[in-house]
This record gives C-alpha cells, sequence and structure tokens, in this order.
C-alpha cells in the first residue's frame, strides 16, 4: 500500500512539473491584438488593452541611434519592450539595441522571464554565459555573428575591440526583467545587510561598504 501511495505522489509530482513547464513562458494571447495601456489602474499580470489604436502603436523608432555609452559600465541598453513599445502586449517578444564604447561592458546580468539572442551590427565582442553548474560558455564574436542566452542563466558582452560595438537582442517575452548582478547585490533598496555581502564574498564589511557607495543612487 505504502508503494502505491508512493507511485501516486510521485505521478502527481510529474503532472504538476509537465503543467509548470507548459506555463513558463508568456501566456497566450486570447485576441489578435492587445496594446498596452499603462495609464490604466487595473493591475492584472502584464498590461490591459487599449480601447483606441492605430498602426503607430506597433511601431518602434527607439532603435535607430546609437546609445550614449559615457557612464562607468561603457554601454548602454536601449528596450523596445512593452515598458516603451506597447504594441508588443501579449504577443511574447521584444527586441533591444544594445552599444558599447571601446573596452565597453554589459555587466554579468540575467534575464528570468526570457531567452536572449543577439546579432552583431558591428565591432567585436567577448560574450559568455555561466550554466548552473558554474560551467562558463565563451566565444569572440564578430560582425554578422548571432549568440544565444539560455534563459535565467548569468550572461554577459565586453568590446574587445578599439572601437564602437552594437548588437541586437530579442527576447521571447514582452518584458524579459533584468537583474544586474552588482547592481542587485550592492545597490538594492533597502540595502542589504554587509556582514551577508562580506560573509558571501569572504570579504571585509568595510569592502562591502566601498563597493556599495560605487552603486548608491544618484
Amino acid at each position: 500500500m505504502a508503494r502505491i501511495h508512493l507511485y501516486v505522489a510521485a505521478a502527481c509530482t510529474a503532472v504538476l512539473v509537465l503543467a509548470a513547464l507548459t506555463i513558463a513562458g508568456d501566456p497566450d494571447m486570447l485576441q489578435d491584438v492587445c496594446v498596452a495601456d499603462r495609464a490604466s489602474p487595473i493591475k492584472i499580470n502584464g498590461f490591459p488593452c487599449k480601447a483606441n489604436i492605430s498602426a503607430d502603436d506597433f511601431f518602434f523608432t527607439g532603435l535607430r541611434n546609437p546609445g550614449n555609452t559615457d557612464n562607468p559600465a561603457g554601454s548602454n541598453v536601449t528596450a523596445a519592450n512593452v515598458d516603451s513599445f506597447a504594441g508588443v502586449n501579449t504577443l511574447g517578444v521584444s527586441m533591444a539595441r544594445i552599444d558599447y564604447a571601446p573596452g565597453g561592458q554589459n555587466p554579468p546580468h540575467t534575464h528570468p522571464r526570457a531567452t536572449e539572442i543577439i546579432f552583431v551590427l558591428e565591432g567585436t565582442l567577448e560574450v559568455g554565459f555561466i550554466t548552473t553548474a558554474n560551467v562558463l560558455f565563451t566565444k569572440i564574436i564578430n560582425k554578422g555573428d548571432v549568440f544565444v542566452f539560455p534563459r535565467g542563466l548569468v550572461h554577459f558582452q565586453q568590446n574587445r575591440g578599439h572601437g564602437p560595438a552594437a548588437v541586437i537582442a530579442g527576447f521571447n517575452s514582452q518584458l524579459q526583467g533584468t537583474q544586474v548582478i552588482a547592481m542587485t547585490l550592492f545597490g538594492s533598496t533597502p540595502p542589504v545587510s554587509s556582514d551577508i555581502l562580506a560573509k558571501a564574498f569572504r570579504i571585509g564589511n568595510g569592502e562591502v561598504d566601498v563597493i556599495k557607495s560605487r552603486f548608491a543612487p544618484k
């Protein structure tokens, strides 16, 4: 009897896991279009649909020009997701343009809701991602090359050329979410306790406080 109960429990667990996998991405559409009404006071998992729409809702010019890379990272991400491009609401896709100064970096980060694929517009980049087994997969890529970063894994890009670089990134989510590892840990509000970070990184509290000062809100 105990063995039967065990088999039943295992079967139920398998069904739950398979069900979870089927809903792991953005939800399927229930209508042709649903342009995001970001002004709506209604809060749902996503955005309500706007009543009056036009072709302009499905058009975005924000990726035409390079972004300003004059910052400590030497990079700039220009997003074409539902926050800036209402027409992608419920469509399960978005894009971004990433520009890099010479030596510029898109620092280690994750996208909890999307796989990312990039196409190099110009320049030479070192790119890579790290698996949950702490295995690094890295590659030097050039103009015209494509590289993919699996959903949820820590990844990065750094300009290894002597001039500017740029990529177009695609995501299988309308709002992929981005957690930059250093900013998440050292620039959160309210801050993570310094002794927690000191123990995690095996450094002193004073060193943690110095790092935190570099990520403090401006």
